[in-house]
């Protein structure tokens, strides 16, 4: 049992699962106008909230809002179920195959056996879809694979109900109808860069560790890891923040080139030519967010020059922080 589903690979996996499924209902949208639709570029940095013993740095919403975002703007009706029992996530999943339904999983990406061993981490947040199974295997469409992949009833159970941060619980999401009309895309693009805007300018409040709040809290923090956490503590702090730029999902860099190529989409879509302008800006951010990146990358493996050091990169980070606040004022005017 295969449904008819149309596998296209992306650079991000709840992205990639969102348009999947969307396509499987008839509706063609990229993965940069999901993404940008969802209003989801964002930054966060929580120090109350660990992962891999450091606190958490991510430059989207927490997962499954990209989902749950672009279905609930554009009009569709969906669902989203975790589980207690293996025994019911099984059967919940089989049933819904027999429907001839595509379904979201949520697994811990350590166990997938078809991943290349460097990407094989224990990070409980990746997403597929499942499409089919055969006997003991599942036919899976993984965004981040060239191809549809197969995947055993024991390791996708395992891949399920992984241990560790954040559990993913057997998670499913799919979506139970399309809406009766066409949605008006101008409009819509127009609310989600409107909406995107307040949540990084308006949305922290007096909060310092989301939106553009966090700049400035972590550009003052980072020059303080050494003294703070000691010399290799520090280096796999700023170890970490890498990691989340450039190996978890597509990263600070990744969101925001998705963002600029959907503002391209959106210039086209809403007749406003100066969203163009913008995507360049925000293309020049990303490049910014890739040098910091590479500069990170050099002091924590003790590479770098004397003047690239933790005071250099929080002052460079305070930079990109300043670009992105004005970036959104300005965009936040011609929309």
């Amino acid at each position: 049992m295969k449904l008819d589903f149309e596998h296209r690979s992306a650079a991000h996996c709840e992205n990639g699962v969102t348009a999947n499924l969307l396509r499987f209902h008839g509706y063609e949208y990229s993965e940069p106008l999901v993404f940008g639709l969802s209003g989801s570029l964002f930054f966060v940095n929580l120090p109350f909230i660990k992962l891999a013993g450091f606190p958490v740095v991510s430059f989207r919403p927490l997962p499954g809002m990209i989902f749950s975002r672009v279905m609930r703007m554009l009009g569709f009706k969906t669902r989203s179920t975790i589980f207690l029992s293996k025994k019911n996530a099984v059967k919940e999943l089989d049933n819904l195959l027999e429907k001839g339904i595509p379904a979201g999983v949520v697994v811990g990406m350590y166990y997938l056996p078809y991943m290349p061993i460097e990407y094989r981490f224990h990070f409980n947040a990746h997403n597929l879809c499942v499409i089919g199974k055969e006997e003991d295997q599942y036919i899976v469409s993984d965004p981040v694979a060239t191809e549809i992949v197969k995947l055993s009833s024991k390791d996708m159970l395992r891949a399920r109900f992984a241990k560790g941060t954040y559990p993913p619980m057997g998670k499913l999401y799919w979506i139970q109808s399309a809406p009766k009309e066409q949605p008006d895309l101008n409009l819509l693009v127009r609310k989600a860069i409107k909406k995107n805007c307040h949540r990084m300018l308006y949305q922290p409040g007096p909060v310092p560790w989301v939106g553009v709040n966090a700049f400035h809290y972590m550009a003052k923090n980072i020059p303080k890891f050494p003294e703070k956490y000691g010399t290799r503590k520090a280096a796999l702090y700023l170890a970490q923040i890498v990691r989340m730029m450039e190996e978890i999902g597509t990263g600070g860099a990744g969101f925001r080139f998705l963002y600029a190529a959907f503002l391209q989409e959106a210039a086209t879509i809403t007749r406003i030519d100066e969203l163009n302008v913008f995507s360049e800006r925000m293309t020049a951010i990303g490049d910014l967010w890739r040098e910091f990146a590479a500069c990170a990358a050099r002091i924590y493996k003790n590479r770098s020059s004397e003047d690239v050091n933790y005071q250099y990169i929080g002052r460079f980070l305070g930079e990109i922080g300043k670009q992105e606040t004005q970036f959104f004022r300005d965009l936040e005017k011609i929309v």
